[in-house]
């Protein structure tokens, strides 16, 4: 067991099917754990009906209520850790993030020395398709105040799509981990490279969901602007090494 691909979900029954259908065509041995927040589509059902098929290397952790993506990912990390894979994607379900650039991901770690791999729309090479103007600007916005307030050398912070190494997740206290949307996905990124891990942005296209409805609110938005404020917050005048980082994690069962 090597690599597992966490898919958080809610109301995704348009993409659940050909995303897990996707990932196996790889042919590279991925497992997937979908965590699911109690979608009312019954995204989970249909997981559960398509674990067979992928001969149970399909796993479904079920969540009450919509909790949010930080926690999802925290649960599914612990669940990793525990289960004891080597490198743990953080993927959507709805193919803005293209399943075949996994493979990519997974050798910037397992062969390219990185500890943590990005799929980085702003690095040469990557991009946005299918996205409006605005949603651009508030992107690109948000990853240039990112670089600016926290001084993070990482051109697509607010990127969701990822490859970390074990170590990098038995590392970080993930409890000390407290934002769920945008801000958490700087976060993490945030207190990787504050602990001195190699982070690499590995190009990708990113292209805007085709199906179902975007997460995107106000307040995830609104969490990311001052998020990155208390990051520096933190960063400037607390031990924030410190306290993000533990030893050997020895997590129990979620």
């Amino acid at each position: 067991m090597e690599k597992l691909v966490i898919i958080p979900t809610y109301n995704e029954k348009e993409n659940i099917e050909a995303i897990l259908q996707a990932i196996f065509d790889l042919k590279q041995d991925f497992h997937v754990l979908v965590i699911d927040d109690g979608s009312p589509d019954g995204t989970a059902e249909i997981v559960r009906q398509l674990q067979p098929r992928y001969d149970y290397k399909v796993f479904l952790e079920e969540r009450r209520g919509k909790l949010g993506l930080g926690t999802a990912y925290i649960h599914g990390f612990k669940w990793a850790v525990n289960k004891g894979y080597a490198y743990i994607f953080e993927m959507d379900a709805d193919f803005s993030h293209n399943p075949k650039d996994l493979p990519r991901l997974y050798d910037a770690c397992k062969f390219g020395g990185a500890d943590v791999a990005i799929g980085s729309r702003y690095v040469k090479g990557g991009g946005v398709r299918n996205w409006p103007a605005d949603r651009i600007f508030l992107s690109k916005g948000a990853s240039l105040y990112t670089r600016i307030i926290t001084f993070m050398p990482i051109w697509d912070p607010t990127a969701g799509f990822i490859c970390y190494s074990k170590k990098v997740l038995e590392t970080i206290n993930l409890d000390e981990i407290h934002f769920v949307g945008y801000a958490f996905q700087i976060e993490m990124k945030f207190a990787a490279w504050k602990l001195g891990f190699k982070i690499k942005e590995v190009p990708i296209q990113f292209e805007d969901r085709k199906h179902g409805e975007s997460k995107m609110s106000h307040n995830i938005v609104k969490e990311g602007i001052l998020g990155v404020l208390k990051l520096r917050w933190y960063g400037l005048f607390t031990n924030y090494r410190k306290r993000v980082k533990t030893g050997k994690a020895n997590f129990t069962e979620v």
